[in-house]
């Protein structure tokens, strides 16, 4: 049961865990308006999303040292207010490419720098109160995602400038900060620096959980960007219908993260993420073996719905090692930055890999990529049942 004080700290978290996700989501949902105004082409558009994720990585490790040095709530915030300033100069950029890339580094560094915070800021709740909170954290951000994509495509529809969209949304995120800022657990609760002249220990099981959440990231990122094109390209399906397997799958990875904290309760969470990785696999499998619109539609469904348990539960399990074997030796802040750092480069390299063999083979055959790598989730089960 959480006390009055973690209530109060878990809705700090879940408000910026929805404010992350708004972020990402009115950003990508605006992603061809912004190729316009650049009057840039697709290769150089890809440069200037590579400049954002570079900054992601590059911030993942500063935060983790900087949580554990100050704890995450103060990081929390200040990175909060540090999003919605570089995010807010990337909307007046737009005079030059090499302007627009460097606040694109600048934006996706203050965006990974709240991430690692909030998440790092989530085990410790979990870790305080001794309730499983991580799914319905990123079932949250998802919440967030999916708003802002909406958002931003009712602006896009409305003419409303990139720029006019981003100042109201970063005032309501400013907003949101200054609320919830006497909400948090107070930093000192977190606080695991290591002694001077002690070096930081990785341990390799928390380079396994990064694996495994490499693997969960290269199905979400594949899953999400190449499903309308099998079913227009492939199959034959019009504009809308080849929207459905996304929206599909961004519904069951919502429900999937509200559902996964009570699950792992219940039945463990290695269990869970056992179940999880047979019902990606098997379900993505026999959808692309259905060969059709509607196999498409439901292989997304199960993916969505297994790979939506996985990385909220890998940064539970890194978080908890931390605390309980490996303390002194690395901050759960920095097992989380670990796990994120290595997780999430699945999204990058994911897409162009299957774009890489679909023109070798077919698009069909490179989705059973995804559904395979599903399974090594399944392996992941038996290191989460030792956390």
């Amino acid at each position: 049961m959480l006390t009055e004080v973690q209530k109060r700290a878990q809705l700090a978290v879940t408000a910026t865990f929805i404010t992350n996700g708004l972020v990402v989501g009115a950003f990508v949902s605006r992603i061809p308006d912004i190729k316009i105004a650049l009057d840039i082409s697709k290769s150089t558009l890809s440069l200037c999303l590579l400049a954002s994720a570079l900054g992601v990585f590059a911030a993942l490790p500063v935060a983790g040292k900087l949580c554990a040095k100050h704890g995450s709530s103060p990081v929390a915030f200040y990175g909060s207010l540090a999003l919605v300033l570089t995010w807010t100069l990337q909307s007046f950029t737009f005079f030059a490419v090499w302007a627009f890339a460097l606040s694109a580094f600048l934006a996706g560094y203050s965006l990974a720098t709240q991430d690692v915070a909030m998440n790092s800021h989530a085990v410790t709740l979990e870790h305080q109160s001794s309730t499983r909170l991580m799914s319905v954290f990123h079932g949250m951000f998802s919440l967030g995602g999916f708003s802002g994509g909406i958002i931003g495509g009712v602006f896009s529809q409305l003419n409303i400038s990139y720029r006019l969209q981003t100042i109201i949304i970063c005032v309501a995120i400013t907003g949101v900060a200054l609320a919830v800022r006497n909400l948090w657990l107070p930093g000192s609760v977190d606080i695991h620096e290591l002694e001077p002249g002690t070096k930081m220990h990785r341990p390799a099981i928390i380079w396994l959980f990064g694996i495994f959440g490499l693997c969960s990231t290269i199905g979400e990122g594949a899953v999400g960007d190449w499903g309308g094109v099998l079913t227009r390209e492939t199959y034959g399906a019009s504009p809308f219908v080849s929207a459905i397997p996304y929206v599909v799958f961004s519904a069951t990875m919502i429900t999937g993260r509200f559902l996964g904290d009570r699950f792992a309760t219940k039945f463990g969470a290695a269990r869970v993420l056992a179940s999880g990785g047979l019902i990606a696999s098997l379900g993505m499998i026999t959808g692309l073996f259905i060969d059709s619109t509607a196999g498409t539609i439901f292989g997304w469904f199960w993916m969505g719905s297994g790979l939506s348990v996985a990385i909220p539960l890998l940064f539970s399990a890194a978080g908890s090692l931390a605390n309980a074997r490996f303390a002194g030796q690395i901050a759960p802040a920095q097992a989380v930055a670990m796990v994120s750092g290595i997780s999430y480069f699945g999204f990058i390299v994911g897409p162009p890999v299957i774009g890489f063999i679909s023109d070798a083979t077919t698009l069909r055959t490179a989705m059973f990529l995804p559904a395979v790598l599903a399974l090594t989730i399944v392996a992941s089960a038996r290191f989460a049942r030792n956390a």
